[in-house]
């Protein structure tokens, strides 16, 4: 099957660009699928993650004003899709731009659209004026609209089903890149979390809450992995709190599994997820995890009290709370651990791709 995936970039360390290199490499390897990419002003930056070296790329050179962009966005997916004639696409874009996609191109090929985050990632603060809400309201709306044209629209956790309103919606989680052989001992005196320093990751919610644990349990460090902001607000935020003596604050880096093993607990602050692909990679690692029950997905991962703990969205005591419990209760940690990691299973690549194969095949049958 040519199956065509329709993105921004790949070339980052984040959620997206990892399942992308997870899936393309299975459907490739044991499916037999020929994979083409098209991407956007990537060029030649080089991949962080490792993609199959029989995908083929195509990167749009796409810039200038909004109007300019989006017809040099228009002209050139056009003009590559007709080239490459894929039996199916799928659209990777959490942007506004991938809603439009098979109107762009007029329906002709069989279309899905993957949904990788929530609504709530366009908002940018906590508290809304007048206008930003009265742009979010329209964005919503075109979202509403466009959705509506693919053939599925496929979103990662049963949580997010509660934001769309469309008949095409199925559920497919995203696939586990690993499930490691070790798992973490979990008796090291180390937190981590792992996430840009963007609004929606919510590290500022951490840094606060490590605030309140910090002076009581100083023998404890607090590991931040992710790509560090220009403004380096967290950073900053840190310093005014006096905690920079137990944080740290790190880059992405390619060996993430050996900082999962090396910790006790995985802490998540987000704001908003599409899935929190980082639970799952802890889960595997055998990491007991505390997340805020944030729109969406920790829900649907986290099975409260058993593998971890899952925290009313914005309830800063009981977060705080049940993370000085498992940091004192090294029982508690391991049995949670291990349930955890037994969870991480049901992630694997030979669970979760068959859906997807079996969605495409669908698809293309009942378009003929």
């Amino acid at each position: 099957m040519k199956l065509l995936y329709i993105t921004n970039q790949i070339c980052g360390a984040g959620g997206l660009e990892r399942v992308l290199s997870i899936k393309t490499n299975y459907f490739i390897d044991v499916l037999g699928y020929e994979i083409h990419i098209i991407t956007l002003n990537q060029e030649n930056t080089p991949l962080f993650y490792e993609f199959s070296k029989k995908i083929v790329f195509h990167d749009l050179k796409v810039k200038g004003n909004p109007i300019i962009y989006l017809k040099k966005y228009i002209k050139g997916l056009k003009s590559k899709v007709a080239q490459i004639q894929p039996e199916i696409i799928s659209v990777c874009d959490d942007g506004l731009k991938g809603f439009f996609v098979p109107l762009i191109l007029k329906r002709k090929y069989p279309t899905v659209y993957e949904r990788h985050a929530s609504k709530d990632i366009f908002k940018k603060n906590d508290k809304l004026g007048i206008f930003e809400k009265i742009k979010l309201n329209t964005i919503y709306k075109f979202m509403e609209v466009g959705g509506r044209f693919f053939d599925a629209f496929v979103v990662l956790t049963n949580d997010n089903l509660t934001e769309w309103k469309y008949k095409n919606l199925h559920v497919i989680p995203n696939p586990l890149s690993f499930l490691e052989e070790n798992h973490a001992l979990l008796v090291n005196k180390k937190v981590i979390s792992v996430g840009n320093h963007s609004f929606q990751k919510g590290h500022d919610r951490l840094l606060k809450i490590w605030s309140l644990i910090h002076e009581k349990h100083k023998d404890w460090q607090l590991e931040i992995y992710g790509k560090i902001d220009d403004d380096k607000k967290n950073i900053k935020l840190a310093e005014q709190l006096g905690i920079t003596d137990s944080v740290s604050f790190f880059n992405p880096v390619k060996n993430i599994q050996e900082k999962y093993l090396s910790a006790s607990i995985y802490v998540m602050t987000s704001r908003s997820e599409g899935f929190g692909m980082v639970l799952i990679e802890a889960f595997a690692n055998g990491l007991p995890c505390i997340a805020f029950d944030c729109p969406c997905g920790p829900k649907d991962i986290i099975s409260n009290d058993k593998d971890g703990f899952l925290i009313p969205d914005n309830d800063f005591e009981n977060y705080t709370n049940k993370l000085k419990e498992l940091m004192v209760n090294e029982k508690l940690r391991l049995s949670m651990g291990k349930k955890a990691k037994e969870k991480s299973k049901m992630y694997l690549p030979n669970q979760i791709m068959p859906l997807w194969d079996t969605l495409f095949k669908n698809i293309i049958f009942n378009k003929k």
